[in-house]
């Protein structure tokens, strides 16, 4: 398992177009990919799932990846989330 700490810099936190872009780059990638805030933890392949912890910007998220392709996934939220201008 890899887990990945973000604080969110989008003005408007996470809401759906960056979500969108986050869930749409890890959907297919076969390792459970979760996204906590809060204490609570959602599937990040779901953007229900996402959107309904309302990630507010400058908090703290984390993300973990665990399965045969942890790696890249976590590579790949790693781009979307620099190109997207959402975390570091």
């Amino acid at each position: 398992m890899i887990e990945k700490q973000y604080t969110i810099l989008g003005t408007a936190g996470l809401h759906a177009r960056p979500t969108s872009a986050l869930v749409s780059a890890v959907s297919s990638f076969k390792s459970d990919i979760t996204l906590e805030y809060v204490g609570k933890k959602v599937n990040l392949k779901s953007i229900l799932g996402v959107m309904s912890l309302g990630v507010a910007s400058g908090t703290t998220i984390t993300i973990a990846a665990d399965g045969e392709d942890e790696a890249d996934a976590i590579a790949k939220v790693d781009a979307i989330m620099e190109s997207e201008g959402l975390g570091k």
